[in-house]
C-alpha cells in the first residue's frame, strides 16, 4: 500500500480532513440513541416539555453537524480519490511510453490497456472507500460497543459474541474471495484481447465472413469472464445472509436476556431500544469493514499488476555518458551483429551481419519472409538493441547516442501504417511539431501526397478517422512517408512502405526524394526487386545471414538467390524499368 500512501501525499491535507469529518458524522449517530433514551426517560415519561425541546434542539443541530460532516468527508476523499488515480495513470501512462518493444511483448497490449483502466479504478475505488468508511466503520464499531457497555455491562457481552463470530465468518469469505477475484482480472485481460483483435481486423472478419466464429470466440472469453466474476461474487454475497442471521440472533437474545432485566427492574424499555439501535449500528459498521477489507484485498491485486509496470526494467535506456558525432552525416556500419529475441530459443534471427552505408546511398534490403529483414533495421533506431556486436552511425555505436538524437536522426516508415485521430496537417506535423505550411506541402509532395490531398474537401484541414479509416492504404502510405521525411533525418528507413502504392507513384516517390533528401541514407525493404533495382547496395538476407550483397547487376551475374526473385517476378511480370 506504500504506492498508494505516495500519490495521496499531495493531498494529505484533504486526506487528513475527509476522516476530521467522517468523525464528525459517526459521533453524531453515535450520541443520537442515547440522547433519545435521555429524552424519553426525563422528558416524554415526565412530561417536562421545556426539556423535550432543549434537547430535541441539540439533536436537530447534531443532526446537521453530522450531515455537513457526512458531505464534507464525500467531497474530500472524491478528489483525493480522483487525483490519486489521474496521478498514477498519467505516471504509469509515461513508463510506458518509455517501453522497448520487449517490454511491451513482455505484457502485451491488452493488459496494459486493462491496468490503465478497470485497475486503477478498484484502486481510487478503495481510496475512496478507505477514507470514508476506515474511520467511520471502526468508530461506530467500538463506540457502539462502549455505548452499549455504558447501558448494561451484561447484556454488551452479547456484542462481543457477535463481534467475535463475524470476524471469523469476514476471515474465511476473504481467504475464499481473494483468488477468485485475481483470476477475475486475469479474465477481463483475455475479454479485451479477444474484442481488440476482432475489432482491430474489423475489415479482414467482413471479408473473410468470419463474423460467427468471432462472436464464437468472444461469447466464450466473455461467458469465462462472467463465471469467474460470479464465483468470486457470490463468496463475497455470504457476506450478507452470514451478517443478516447473526443480527436477528442478537436481537433475539436482547429481548429475551433484556426482556427478563426489564422484568426485573434493573433494566428500562427504552434502553433496549438504545441496545438494538446500537447493535445494528455495529453490525452494519462490521459489514462495512469487512466490504473495505475485500475491495482493499482486490485493490491489492490491482496494484500488484499496476506495481509489475512500475518496476519494470526497462532494457532500452539513455547511456550514462551520451555521446554524439562531430558530423551528422549518415554513415552506417553493422559489425558483427547478433540479435535474439528474449525469451526466444533456436538459431538467432540475425546472425553475423556486417556490412557499411556511406551517407546518402541507398541500400536495398531483400529477403524471403521471416529473414530478419524489419528486425535488422529496428535495430538502427533501438526499437531492440543487438544481442552482439555493434552499429554504429557516423562512428559512434547506437547505445551509445541519447535515444531522443537518435530517433530524430533515423526515420522510420513501419510496414505497418499508423495514423492518428487528427486532420492530415496534423499526422504529418507527427515528424516535425514546429514545421511549416510550406514544409508540410513540400513533404507531402515529395511522397506524392499532395494531388489526393487537395482533392479532398478540406485539403489539409480533413481530419481523419481513427487510423486512417476514411483515406485507403496507398494514401495512408504516403502520408506516413510524408511524416518521415518533414523530419529531415540523416537516415530513413521504408519498412516495405510502399507496398500499397502502384509501381509508377513508387518511382515518383524516389524521383522526389533524390531531389529533396539526396543527402540522407536510405534503407529500402522491398518485396519487389523494381523498389530496389537502382539502389546503391543491396542486401539479400537468407535465414538471418547476408546470402549476398552488391548491385542489381553484381547480383545478377554472381548470386542464385537474387535471380531466383528476379525471374520469378519477371514471370508475374512484376519487374519493370525503375
Amino acid at each position: 500500500m506504500k504506492l498508494i500512501l505516495k500519490y495521496m501525499k499531495p493531498y494529505k491535507v484533504l486526506a487528513i480532513l475527509a476522516p476530521l469529518f467522517m468523525m464528525v458524522d459517526a459521533s453524531s449517530e453515535l450520541i443520537m440513541p442515547k440522547l433519545m433514551t435521555l429524552l424519553i426517560n426525563n422528558g416524554v415519561a415526565g412530561g417536562n416539555s421545556s426539556y423535550i425541546l432543549k434537547l430535541g434542539g441539540a439533536m436537530i443541530a447534531i443532526a446537521i453537524l453530522g450531515i455537513i460532516g457526512g458531505i464534507g468527508c464525500l467531497i474530500c476523499a472524491s478528489i483525493v480519490s480522483q487525483r490519486a488515480g489521474t496521478d498514477l495513470r498519467k505516471d504509469l501512462f509515461m513508463k510506458i511510453q518509455d517501453f522497448s518493444f520487449h517490454n511491451i511483448d513482455t505484457f502485451q497490449t491488452p493488459s496494459l490497456i486493462t491496468r490503465l483502466t478497470n485497475d486503477i479504478t478498484q484502486i481510487q475505488m478503495v481510496i475512496l472507500m478507505s477514507l470514508r468508511f476506515l474511520i467511520r466503520a471502526p468508530l461506530l464499531c467500538f463506540g457502539s460497543l462502549i455505548m452499549a457497555f455504558s447501558i448494561n455491562a451484561k447484556l454488551a457481552v452479547i456484542f462481543v459474541i457477535a463481534i467475535l463470530i463475524l470476524g471469523l465468518v469476514t476471515f474465511l469469505v476473504m481467504r475464499k474471495g481473494i483468488p477468485k477475484f485475481q483470476m477475475v482480472q486475469k479474465k477481463l485481460d483475455t475479454v479485451n484481447t479477444v474484442m481488440r483483435e476482432c475489432l482491430a481486423g474489423m475489415r479482414v472478419v467482413k471479408a473473410f465472413v468470419r463474423h460467427d466464429y468471432e462472436m464464437e470466440k468472444f461469447d466464450i472469453a466473455n461467458e469465462d469472464y462472467k463465471n469467474t466474476n460470479l464465483k468470486a461474487f457470490r463468496i463475497v454475497i455470504l457476506m450478507l445472509p452470514a451478517m443478516m442471521f447473526i443480527l436477528n440472533v442478537s436481537v433475539i437474545a436482547i429481548l429475551w436476556f433484556g426482556g427478563v432485566q426489564v422484568y426485573n427492574g434493573s433494566m428500562r424499555i427504552e434502553e433496549i431500544m438504545a441496545f438494538i439501535t446500537y447493535l445494528m449500528q455495529m453490525i452494519m459498521s462490521l459489514m462495512m469493514i469487512a466490504m473495505v477489507f475485500m475491495y482493499v484485498s482486490r485493490a491489492q491485486i490491482s496494484l500488484n499488476r499496476v506495481n509489475e509496470v512500475l518496476n519494470e526494467e526497462i532494457d532500452i535506456v539513455n547511456p550514462t555518458v551520451p555521446v554524439l558525432p562531430e558530423k551528422d552525416q549518415g554513415n552506417v556500419t553493422f559489425q558483427n551483429v547478433f540479435f535474439r529475441y528474449k525469451g526466444g530459443t533456436g538459431e538467432p534471427v540475425l546472425e553475423n551481419v556486417n556490412f557499411t552505408a556511406k551517407a546518402g546511398e541507398t541500400i536495398g534490403i531483400l529477403g524471403e519472409t521471416g529473414s530478419g529483414k524489419s528486425t535488422l533495421v529496428n535495430l538502427m533506431p533501438r526499437l531492440y538493441d543487438v544481442s552482439e556486436g555493434e552499429i554504429c552511425i557516423d562512428g559512434v555505436d547506437v547505445r551509445k547516442y541519447p535515444i531522443h538524437e537518435l530517433r530524430k536522426k533515423v526515420s522510420v516508415v513501419l510496414q505497418e501504417t499508423i495514423l492518428f485521430t487528427g486532420t492530415i496537417k496534423e499526422n504529418i506535423k507527427w515528424g516535425n511539431k514546429n514545421a511549416t505550411e510550406e514544409e508540410v506541402i513540400a513533404a507531402a509532395k515529395a511522397a506524392q501526397a499532395h494531388d489526393f490531398i487537395m482533392e479532398m474537401p478540406k485539403g489539409y484541414d480533413t481530419e481523419l478517422g481513427q487510423k486512417g479509416v476514411n483515406v485507403s492504404g496507398g494514401q495512408k502510405q504516403r502520408i506516413s512517408i510524408a511524416r518521415a521525411l518533414i523530419q529531415n533525418p540523416s537516415i530513413i528507413i521504408f519498412d516495405d512502405s510502399t507496398s500499397a502504392v502502384d509501381s509508377l507513384t513508387e518511382k515518383r516517390i524516389r524521383q522526389s526524394m533524390k531531389e529533396s533528401h539526396s543527402h540522407c541514407t536510405k534503407f529500402i525493404i522491398a518485396q519487389r526487386i523494381s523498389s530496389i533495382k537502382n539502389a546503391d547496395k543491396i542486401i539479400v538476407l537468407k535465414d538471418g545471414k547476408i546470402a549476398a550483397e552488391g548491385n542489381h547487376n553484381k547480383l545478377m551475374e554472381t548470386s542464385l538467390d537474387y535471380q531466383e526473385i528476379y525471374q520469378s517476378q519477371m514471370k508475374k511480370g512484376v519487374v519493370l524499368d525503375a
